[in-house]
């Protein structure tokens, strides 16, 4: 056996591998809505997905680690001048050197073009959470029926019978959601659906007295504009953001809540306890 040629072609299909599981990584909704929705693609969930990322990453590291070894000769002759003295800092490695540098700084500091590939990201992440719905909680398909009704103000006997008139088999209160929709054959978010019509009516009565604005932001509250997020929670803009600005928080037309509380070295969570405070006057 040629080990020379056997670690070339490891590192070319280990590379088409990590092509195409970093592309589905990059358009994959995030993993609440991922996991809520039960996203799979060829068969795969979001966590194998990334499994596979990862293992086939290292197998790529260790293939251009030996592909290094076995071409050193080359590598160093690369890194000569004219006069074949050895230098580290040749004109193609600085090249190298200051491309990889722009991208890292420039990631870091989001400007173009590398902004552009993570807005774009971002974009496909927002598309995913519009396609397959946000879960009320982070991680919710994993709480027991008990839980996730107590959380979601759901009457558990009604539950219970609206999944029965449904056909659904469930074990107990105990089970989780995921447990009982694999069981089913459904998504949690499915699940969801059909046990919804058992919210109590504590919510709605809050809702009507005006004392519903939430504990805790939705998931994604800080890639969202202050106007977005106003529309979301129902407030009005102008109110929130002149009492923000009587807070001391640097407020401007179009930022999102992330950029508006780093402008005031303050974290988004932060920037939503602001903005409670102004709306229920606090």
């Amino acid at each position: 056996m040629n080990m020379r040629k056997i670690t070339s072609m490891t590192m070319l299909v280990s590379l088409v591998l990590l092509f195409l599981n970093s592309i589905i990584l990059y358009v994959v909704p995030e993993g609440r809505i991922a996991y809520w929705a039960d996203w799979h693609f060829w068969g795969l969930t979001k966590t194998q997905w990334t499994e596979q990322h990862v293992t086939v990453g290292f197998l790529f590291l260790l293939a251009g680690l030996l592909h290094i070894y076995y071409n050193w000769g080359a590598v160093k002759s690369y890194m000569k001048n004219k006069v074949k003295e050895l230098r580290i800092f040749t004109p193609s490695f600085n090249i190298a050197l200051l491309v990889t540098v722009i991208v890292a700084v420039g990631t870091y500091f989001h400007v173009p073009p590398m902004s552009t590939v993570l807005e774009l990201g971002a974009h496909f992440k927002e598309s995913g959470a519009e396609t397959y719905g946000e879960p009320p909680y982070g991680h919710a398909e994993l709480s027991s029926l008990k839980m996730f009704s107590q959380k979601e103000r759901i009457d558990l006997d009604k539950a219970l019978a609206l999944m029965k008139e449904a056909g659904l088999q469930v074990e107990g209160a105990n089970q989780t959601l995921i447990a009982i929709a694999k069981a089913n054959r459904l998504t949690p978010q499915q699940l969801y659906g059909i046990i919804k019509p058992a919210k109590t009516e504590v919510e709605e009565v809050a809702k009507a007295a005006g004392s519903s604005f939430p504990d805790e932001p939705k998931p994604g509250f800080g890639r969202k504009t202050l106007e977005e997020a106003c529309v979301e929670l129902k407030i009005d803009y102008a109110t929130v953001s002149k009492g923000l600005q009587a807070k001391g928080l640097k407020v401007e037309a179009g930022k999102t809540i992330h950029e508006i509380a780093e402008a005031s070295g303050k974290e988004p969570m932060e920037i939503f306890e602001d903005i409670r405070a102004v709306v229920l006057a606090e």
